[in-house]
């Protein structure tokens, strides 16, 4: 999927899911974006996983079992872990954005509406083991104008 296809798909279920939650939509696809390499990952081809949401032991859904990278000690190993299996897209924004709301670790991001500052917020939170984590989701969100989507 090209990165306009891939936003044509996702944005009305991320615009939907922002009014709901207050995550900007900007967020949600360029995230989206960028954990599932604009649709194309393994993960969101066989389990509809945007986000890379790991399957822990909270969850009840279906499960695809797939090694990850993980930036650990200073260094990339590869790791085998559980994922979070979906019936589609609009479940996986779903549940991403319940994962947000309900961890108490991203509620600052809260206090931010635009998807470049949340993003920030949400990887100073902890929410990937990249360091550039948050500034990969701005730069999605700045070259693909997304933050449009957070207008209503």
């Amino acid at each position: 999927m090209n990165p306009n296809d891939f936003i044509s798909a996702i944005a009305p279920a991320a615009r939907a899911s922002a009014k709901a939650t207050k995550i900007p939509a900007s967020f949600v696809v360029a995230q989206g974006a960028l954990e599932s390499g604009w649709g194309t990952s393994a993960l969101s081809k066989q389990a509809f996983n945007l986000f890379g949401v790991k399957a822990e032991a909270a969850w009840h859904g279906d499960v695809l079992m797939m090694d990850t990278r993980e930036f650990l000690k200073g260094q990339w190993v590869t790791v085998p872990a559980k994922w979070r299996k979906y019936p589609g897209w609009q479940a996986c924004i779903d549940d991403h954005a319940a994962f947000l709301l309900n961890n108490r670790r991203y509620q600052p991001a809260f206090a931010y509406t635009s998807g470049s500052t949340f993003a920030l917020a949400i990887a100073a939170a902890g929410y990937a083991t990249d360091p550039q984590y948050g500034q990969k989701v701005v730069s999605i969100i700045k070259a693909h104008n997304l933050s449009t989507l957070d207008r209503q």
